[in-house]
């Protein structure tokens, strides 16, 4: 018979289960809905190029705008494998590509669906005066943001079950010690996947792009996730005191002690 206790703590474990798929799910999602985008750091910050040297090419950091929610999903990751173990992981994981899927399809109908005349009348000029299609940009931007989630389907799962095999390959190896290694470890893994296969999918072989383009690009978002995940890890020590403290220090242990034994 469970005790009042127990249940209690399943309530919580669950209600936490609940919190980080949400907060992974969403990320996700909103990384392959704005990923169409590439934006200049430089110009961000207003400052010269960088002009960084990489590969015998001078390269600037331009970057595609998922690179904003990308660092909180491998992030996310690695708390639910500290206290889901791989199972965990991989149900999200999973349940996410499928959303993302749901999202393509959706996406692709609705630039399908002819315009009403008003709405291309009435957005018939930009800021500037100019004539401007609206039905033209959004199929445009979201067409292109269709090769970015294809690209992320594959390279999302391809980068979550790397980033959760050496994720558990490193805690078995430190006895449960040095969550920044790996946290940050598997993070680096992944993200080398992740950061060049979805941008040739998408740019490459949907698009327009040359490899040089690719590997320019992909090489700037690897440095800037690469720095992201080293500058958030204290992050992730906040999080299992928040954890901790909510589940409780034993059964937190002990969640923590079956997730990597699993």
């Amino acid at each position: 018979m469970t005790s009042p206790d127990q249940s209690l703590q399943e309530a919580k474990r669950q209600r936490l289960f609940l919190v980080l798929c949400g907060i992974f799910l969403t990320n996700a999602l909103i990384a392959e809905i704005i990923g169409g985008k590439i934006f200049s750091v430089e110009a961000l910050l207003g400052i010269p190029p960088a002009q960084l040297l990489i590969g015998g090419q001078r390269l600037d950091f331009n970057m595609t705008a998922g690179v904003i929610n990308w660092p909180v999903v491998f992030i996310t990751s690695d708390i639910i494998n500290e206290y889901f173990g791989r199972k965990g992981v991989k149900r999200i994981s999973f349940l996410t590509a499928g959303f993302i899927v749901y999202t393509f399809i959706t996406v692709l109908v609705a630039t399908k669906l002819p315009p009403a005349q008003f709405w291309l009348d009435i957005n018939g000029t930009d800021n500037q005066g100019n004539v401007f299609n609206i039905n033209d940009a959004f199929s445009r931007i979201f067409n292109q943001g269709l090769g970015i989630m294809v690209g992320s389907i594959v390279a999302f799962l391809l980068g979550q079950l790397l980033d959760i095999s050496v994720f558990s390959w490193l805690r078995r190896k430190t006895g449960g010690r040095f969550i920044w290694l790996r946290a940050t470890g598997s993070t680096m893994f992944s993200q080398l996947i992740d950061s060049f296969l979805v941008i040739a999918i998408a740019f490459y072989v949907f698009g327009n792009w040359d490899m040089k383009q690719v590997f320019s690009v992909g090489s700037i978002n690897y440095l800037y996730k690469g720095m992201i995940a080293i500058l958030l890890t204290p992050l992730l020590y906040i999080a299992h005191y928040f954890i901790n403290n909510y589940l409780g220090k034993d059964y937190a242990e002990e969640l923590t002690h079956k997730a990597a034994h699993e």
